[in-house]
């Protein structure tokens, strides 16, 4: 029986990248738009389902944040000063904060959950997190399709078998990077 990931991805692409962005967006929004140059999805469908997992994993992170965010937090002694920077912020711009925290380095995980333990209002954070998602999948499913116009010349130029062993290497490696960036992220909290 021979597996045809092509198949695959326009029969699960969609919510393969929602899924994906829940747990890790960009590298799912980017592989979305690539995706969607590639024509095995629709770049308006990679879009939505972008912004889709990128609010329900945000969403989730908030309510998280409003559930147990002050005993999270203290758990980050070295980072207080930058934890109450940023609720200043919070309290000062928390439309922009809400909108732009996807966009911070370092605070992509972190910001929803101190905004939720901000008791900001969860109407307030559900509206303008969808805005934000809606925002943050646009730029990178384009970043990603446009990235997609110079990576497929390149694979359309490769054995078709070779092309299945670089998606499965990709996987693989991708899969390490995670597994890795997950142990750092809990000897970091552990401490």
């Amino acid at each position: 029986m021979h597996f045809d990931i092509n198949q695959f991805i326009q029969q699960y692409g969609y919510l393969a990248v929602v899924i994906g962005c829940i747990a890790e967006g960009e590298t799912f929004a980017l592989l979305g738009g690539i995706m969607a140059h590639e024509k095995l999805l629709r770049y308006s469908g990679v879009v939505l389902a972008v912004m889709l997992g990128g609010f329900l994993g945000d969403q989730l992170l908030y309510y998280i944040g409003r559930r147990f965010g002050s005993r999270i937090l203290r758990r980050f002694k070295k980072h207080q000063g930058k934890l109450k920077r940023a609720n200043r912020l919070i309290r000062r711009y928390p439309v922009l904060f809400i909108i732009g925290v996807r966009f911070m380095y370092g605070f992509r995980i972190i910001g929803p959950i101190i905004i939720g333990a901000s008791r900001l209002s969860p109407l307030k954070f559900m509206i303008f997190n969808a805005i934000g998602a809606f925002i943050w999948s646009l730029v990178f499913v384009t970043l990603g399709y446009f990235a997609g116009e110079m990576i497929t010349p390149w694979l359309h130029r490769l054995d078709h078998h070779l092309k299945h062993l670089l998606w499965l290497a990709g996987a693989v490696v991708f899969v390490l990077l995670l597994r890795l960036a997950f142990r750092r992220w809990s000897r970091r909290n552990a401490d």
